[in-house]
């Protein structure tokens, strides 16, 4: 988009912040960049340069406002509706890969030189998996700076940093400012007093209907890696270099988030599977669009836009819980998983309410007894199939995987139906376009609505949702009386 002057102009002019993250605007008078919404008064347009990345601003020398804070601004959607290289290296990047294993681990991940790797991420983001990461790592800073009592030397290794020079070099060209004075510009007031604790606030585009996606998320919680307690959702994280604990909990404009982290060098990735999580950086504009183009759905859009897809923060976790939940309630779904936490799980300390473990992970499921497991053999098979294609490899989900292998990959193994697959798609590789026309909701909805019931013929229909169809499951299942579709009241936590 940014390529299309007059469409930025017009964004910048009006303060749209639905282009938040699209975009960023610089200022050839003050060698700054922002980002659309900025509130202060727009520049002349002939003094407007834009850029389709934070860091491709930075390369070109311009520094982030002080007042709109651009490096804060809802990721860019494209990442999230797109399979090919460079959406699979942006949200590679977003997890830490680039910090932790360098351009090589990552181009590595994708299946591609180096060098075709940085070039189609600079021909499109302006800047390469380096300063891409490097961008980050300044937002990182600037988060433990603000929010933390730290001390300096120990914020540039969290954040990323390979010396405290580099460090403060890095912040004062991106903010303008050292880390002392970035600091000081906060109140004391704001920054968290205990240690490995942050709060801060998720920005997303407006609008957004949390019904469905706390709702959803509260139903089908796994006791003791999930709950809900004091009005927020919270759960267990692992992480790259050790675990976490989440809170989140909805706010007319943003995600309040509180991470609990033992190792702050996981803070980027944390915050990135939060958002992942809660797909905060989908265009809700657009998708509504185009699902109330047609006139079954459009009343339903009406009535609750902005619906996200709750997703995972795990992509093998929910892999394993997805087929645990094969032609099973929720209830029992919960119980399977909770059963196999207790057993193969890693538990944690949370001092704020009532997390007891991780979810196993693929390796502490690789002994798993078949005769422990309370369900058909059948899906005992399934399980201990899925299991050990995750912990040779053979299937990835990782955030830097491809949809359509992993579709392939996922239907090869025995017991893998299009539900479990499509479910799979959704929630954990986050295809926008995931649609698991054998549900038994989505049928149940269909039927109400008067839409075809049969898969083949249902297909047929959502065509025109597409690219969206994963999001028109949301707007189908919020048709039935299910506790996936409401967030309990306050009394009824934890």
């Amino acid at each position: 988009m940014y390529e299309d002057t007059e469409r930025c102009v017009r964004a910048v002019q009006s303060k749209d912040d639905r282009f938040d993250g699209w975009f960023f605007t610089a200022v050839l008078t003050t060698g700054i960049y922002c980002r659309p919404s900025c509130p202060v008064v727009p520049p002349k347009v002939e003094n407007m340069r834009f850029y389709p990345s934070a860091a491709a601003a930075q390369a070109a020398g311009f520094r982030a406002c002080k007042r709109c804070r651009p490096d804060a601004s809802p990721g860019s959607p494209l990442w999230n509706e797109r399979a090919d290289v460079v959406a699979r290296a942006m949200r590679l990047i977003g997890d830490g890969v680039v910090d932790r294993e360098g351009v090589q681990g990552l181009a590595a991940r994708l299946g591609y030189s180096v060098r075709q790797v940085e070039r189609q991420v600079q021909a499109e983001l302006g800047a390469g998996p380096l300063a891409l990461a490097r961008a980050q790592r300044a937002e990182t800073a600037r988060l433990l700076i603000e929010t933390t009592r730290m001390p300096m030397s120990d914020i540039a290794h969290a954040a990323g940093f390979s010396s405290i020079r580099t460090f403060n070099e890095t912040v004062r060209a991106v903010f303008a400012l050292t880390p002392s004075e970035l600091r000081s510009r906060v109140r004391g007031g704001k920054r968290s007093k205990s240690p490995g604790v942050l709060s801060l606030r998720l920005p997303f585009r407006r609008p957004l209907c949390p019904d469905n996606l706390f709702g959803h998320l509260i139903a089908t919680a796994v006791p003791g890696v999930e709950e809900w307690r004091d009005g927020a959702y919270r759960r267990t994280l692992r992480l790259p270099h050790g675990h976490g604990v989440v809170s989140l909990r909805p706010e007319p404009d943003h995600v309040a988030c509180r991470l609990s982290l033992t190792d702050l060098r996981d803070l980027a990735a944390a915050i990135s599977r939060c958002r992942w999580l809660l797909d905060l950086d989908a265009d809700p504009v657009a998708v509504d669009e185009q699902l109330a183009a047609d006139p079954t759905l459009a009343p339903l859009v009406a009535a609750a836009p902005g619906r996200r897809v709750p997703r995972t923060t795990d992509s093998a976790e929910f892999a394993v819980r997805a087929v645990l939940g094969q032609q099973v309630s929720t209830a029992a779904a919960r119980t399977h998983a909770a059963r196999l936490v207790l057993a193969h799980g890693t538990p944690i300390e949370d001092r704020e309410g009532g997390l007891t473990h991780l979810f196993p992970s693929s390796e502490a499921l690789a002994d798993l007894d078949p005769e422990t497991l309370a369900m058909p053999k059948t899906r005992r098979a399934t399980l201990l199939g899925l299991v050990s294609a995750l912990t040779s490899g053979d299937v990835d989900l990782t955030a830097g995987g491809d949809w359509v292998h992993a579709r392939a990959q996922l239907a090869a193994l025995p017991g893998f139906g299009p539900w479990t697959v499509e479910s799979i798609a959704m929630r954990a590789l986050g295809d926008p376009d995931a649609f698991v026309a054998t549900d038994l909701g989505v049928k149940i909805a269909a039927e109400t609505l008067g839409l075809p019931t049969s898969p083949a013929a249902l297909i047929a229909h959502a065509s025109r949702w597409q690219p969206w169809r994963a999001y028109a499951v949301q707007h189908l299942w919020a048709t039935g009386d299910h506790p996936i579709n409401r967030i309990p009241a306050v009394e009824e936590s934890a």
